[in-house]
């Protein structure tokens, strides 16, 4: 039982005088990935650690692994790590914690005395989340320790779906990869950027050469990138609530604000333009614009984007576009870039691979600059210098740009009727719209989709024990919807990509835990 569990680890650490802080730098000093949220987690009694884990707590605090986990034993660990300033270090980890050999006694005896430097996490990362791979994921992992088998709705991630990377593009990497031993431009391979280039021309974008093109491993490691050469301490950029929470994340780590604008579940997640020009400040510099969205799947129409840039073009600010989906459209509706419609403005457009054509493990993204590039001069100075400080990036990842970019796109014949992503959004969406107390709007695109609990039925506060109890009831993993910087309780992402079959257990178990389920 994770009470009983909680009420030991409790007792074990009262009595080595230990705090939650001291534990997660302990953890840090030993390699251990241990949060300060995961052990809340461990200590309120909602999930329990993993094997490595609990194995690191009942050696800090002294006690077996055995007790720690269901109270066979009480018999003390072979030691106790050393790490919290007011707890004593036992006698026996002592000379273990000798930095330097010494062949005096009284050398020894100074160097055993004297404290343990710590080395905290940056406070940087005190207001960073990502909670798509967080304690809920830990609580999985360690049920699958236990040979319990989980239904994943969690993570878009083609590949273990049985989404497979066309062969050619396979054959092409494998083809080239004696040519890629070495490091490329730091922007990109020369074919590569030329065909993102062609892409960005048929996409409307304006004022794009091959050298306003950067490739990267991922689309991810481009917006750390762009947040880090564009914000400066008190800065504030725009993000869309919800978002996909790598963007706060960096704005955060960066030195910068993210100031969120409300995207309105009553229209169809459009971005509120209201609530954007309200959020405008003397301090915004940018906005962030997710098109196809993630978590909701909201395909923003061109009315809705020339709004948006309305709103930048006011305020001089930079656009700053993730377009990651804009391959995988439903309904027969067209993506619009949305900087086809600011020549006049700075932005930043980022795309890739992942997604569209199945290879998210070979991590391959883009950015392009277009626009107005005049006024980024010094900007786009500071975007070559992280770009050249990291070399570049995937070579073998980047020869097959050209491939996947040219040609027939097979993914199209999964987004149209029969096609596997069509159907599949199909299925879940007809199921959540038939549960009781669940509304949800139809995505266009991509491949999540984001409900909402009735709060009068469910009485929800508490997204994340939403989510750990449907895992510890049903074995269906889901992310809570502040997972995604969006305050409201009650909201769920789920990914469509798994096979019918699999969404269907899955659909069936989350509709008999919503007959019964009350926070």
């Amino acid at each position: 039982m994770h009470a009983d569990f909680s009420a030991r680890l409790g007792q074990a650490m009262d009595k080595r005088g230990l705090r939650q802080a001291d534990l997660v730098r302990m953890a840090a000093n030993e390699g251990v990935k241990l949060g300060k949220s995961q052990l809340s987690q461990y200590l309120s009694g909602k999930t329990e650690p993993r094997k490595a884990t609990l194995e690191f707590l009942a050696t800090a605090l002294g006690v077996s692994a055995e007790w720690l986990s269901d109270g066979a034993s009480d018999a003390p660990a072979p030691h106790v790590l050393s790490g919290a300033t007011d707890a004593p270090t036992p006698p026996e980890m002592r000379q273990r914690e000798t930095p330097l050999a010494s062949s005096g006694n009284n050398t020894k005896e100074k160097e055993s005395a004297m404290p343990r430097r710590q080395f905290k996490k940056s406070s940087k990362l005190d207001n960073v989340l990502y909670d798509i791979r967080g304690p809920v994921l830990d609580e999985a992992y360690r049920m699958e320790d236990q040979g319990i088998h989980v239904l994943k709705l969690n993570i878009g991630n083609p590949a273990p779906f049985g989404f497979r990377t066309p062969d050619e593009v396979v054959k092409d990497m494998q083809d080239q990869l004696t040519e890629c031993e070495g490091y490329s431009n730091s922007r990109g391979l020369f074919s590569a950027r030329k065909a993102i280039m062609q892409y960005d021309q048929l996409k409307g974008i304006p004022n794009v050469d091959v050298e306003d093109i950067y490739t990267g491993n991922g689309a991810s490691e481009l917006i750390q990138l762009a947040m880090n050469a564009f914000m400066d301490e008190g800065d504030e950029i725009l993000v869309p609530s919800p978002d996909y929470p790598l963007w706060t994340a960096c704005a955060t780590l960066a030195g910068g604000t993210a100031v969120h604008y409300i995207c309105d579940e009553k229209a169809n997640w459009y971005p509120d333009i209201e609530d954007i020009r309200s959020k405008v400040t003397p301090r915004t510099k940018g906005i962030v614009v997710i098109n196809p969205n993630n978590p909701t799947g909201a395909l923003y129409p061109r009315e809705v984007l020339e709004q948006i840039v309305d709103v930048a073009r006011e305020n001089q600010l930079v656009i700053f576009a993730d377009e990651i989906y804009d391959r995988l459209v439903m309904d027969g509706k067209q993506h619009v870039s949305i900087a086809s419609l600011a020549p006049d403005l700075f932005c930043i457009t980022f795309n890739g691979l992942s997604k569209s054509h199945m290879v998210a493990g070979y991590r391959i993204g883009w950015m392009s600059l277009s626009g107005n590039k005049r006024v980024a001069k010094d900007l786009i100075d500071g975007i070559n210098m992280l770009s050249n400080m990291r070399l570049c990036s995937n070579v073998p990842a980047q020869s097959i740009v050209q491939t996947c970019l040219g040609g027939i796109q097979r993914s199209q014949g999964l987004l149209v009727p029969g096609g596997r992503i069509y159907e599949q959004r199909e299925y879940v969406y007809e199921r959540l719209s038939n549960m009781d107390g669940v509304t949800v709007t139809k995505p266009e695109a991509a491949f999540y989709i984001f409900p909402r609990l009735d709060p009068d039925k469910f009485h929800i506060t508490d997204d994340d024990q939403f989510a750990l109890d449907l895992l510890k009831d049903e074995h269906v993993l889901i992310t809570a919807g502040k997972g995604f910087n969006w305050e409201k309780p009650g909201y769920f992402r789920i990914v469509y990509l798994p096979r019918k079959h699999t969404l269907h257990e899955a659909m069936d178990k989350l509709e008999d835990f919503l007959s019964y389920y009350q926070q």
